[in-house]
């Protein structure tokens, strides 16, 4: 964040501070590496504009254009403004009413964060990361999980969960012994991912019913 506003980190750490106290900005910490946090903008109507309307503030000064900006907008809604309120609402559910037996236990905290990948020299994204209480050294990792709000999820997303659940259990943090893989869908699954359900209790797939407790 100050790279990309050129300010020394010491230079934003009051502003920050006080848009957390406002309750305008949320951190969010990396379930996976320490002091590398995020922030997230708490107010949707906030994040809408930044997303959205800000990005062509000029075609939105004439009008009668509101219609045709949107229409353009549907991607970059899809991606900045849905995808990332589906995350949330998946860690929200995993957190506060998922039953605990789906998740192999009753959950501590819920976050997500960059699993590094050492050998492809790359980081994966996780957005749900559901974490135990640990009553002995290492804290139980409880469930993994991907959220896609308009992609339909197969078996690519599922051996993805498997890949860096091996490199969380590989970098000795958590306990992966009972780790769930939870895909998360607002559009569904495919036949091979029922499949990979059917054939593993490791791997659970959660729709819109089950999210708002209709399934």
């Amino acid at each position: 964040m100050a790279g990309y506003l050129e300010r020394k980190a010491t230079d934003i750490a009051h502003p920050i501070n006080v848009l957390e106290d406002a309750g305008l900005l949320h951190r969010d910490a990396d379930a996976f590496r320490d002091n590398r946090p995020t922030y997230r903008i708490a107010e949707p109507l906030i994040g809408f504009y930044h997303a959205i309307m800000r990005p062509v503030w000029d075609q939105l000064e004439r009008p009668g254009s509101a219609r045709r900006v949107w229409q353009a907008s549907q991607r970059r809604f899809v991606s900045n403004v849905l995808g990332p309120h589906f995350e949330q609402v998946c860690r929200d559910w995993a957190l506060h009413h998922a039953d605990p037996e789906l998740l192999s236990g009753l959950p501590a905290r819920v976050g997500h964060g960059i699993v590094h990948d050492a050998r492809a020299r790359t980081g994966h994204e996780v957005d749900v990361a559901v974490i135990g209480v640990a009553d002995g050294s290492k804290a139980p990792l409880l469930a993994i999980g991907e959220a896609k709000w308009n992609d339909t999820m197969g078996m690519a997303h599922i051996e993805r969960l498997r890949h860096i659940r091996s490199l969380i259990a590989e970098a000795g943090r958590y306990d992966t012994t009972d780790t769930r893989l939870i895909c998360f869908s607002g559009t569904g699954f495919n036949d091979k991912a029922y499949a990979a359900a059917d054939a593993d209790p490791d791997v659970r797939l959660i729709d819109l019913a089950t999210l708002y407790g209709r399934g």
